[in-house]
């Protein structure tokens, strides 16, 4: 059985989302909550969220123990990314890219 969770528009580049992803990735669930806690990152917060949410999900729609999910797959994937200007020299604009992510991850108990 898997269950998954999605998070959405987080603004936070994917390539630093990868890196706290990548911690849980194949580690039961229980412990991955424990791995992010103690992870100095922002993106972490958001990835302890997107997993309690997994967990709750699994609970209460498959009446799963959370003592027996394991984090199958965690993935950060990009999403669409906000476009500024900004003024530079001469009249000309200096592009400003503000990236965005969405978190996915899925706990399996097999």
């Amino acid at each position: 059985m898997q269950v998954h969770a999605i998070m959405k528009n987080v603004r936070m580049s994917a390539q630093k989302m990868r890196e706290v992803v990548r911690q849980i990735q194949g580690l039961p669930a229980l412990q991955a909550q424990a791995v992010l806690a103690v992870v100095p990152r922002k993106g972490a917060r958001f990835v302890a969220k997107t997993l309690r949410s997994a967990i709750a999900n699994a609970e209460n729609n498959k009446n799963a123990k959370p003592e027996l999910l394991i984090v199958k797959e965690a993935v950060a994937g990009t999403a669409t990314s906000l476009r500024r200007f900004t003024p530079k020299a001469r009249g000309s604009a200096g592009p400003i890219i503000k990236r965005n992510c969405h978190i996915k991850i899925v706990l399996s108990d097999e």
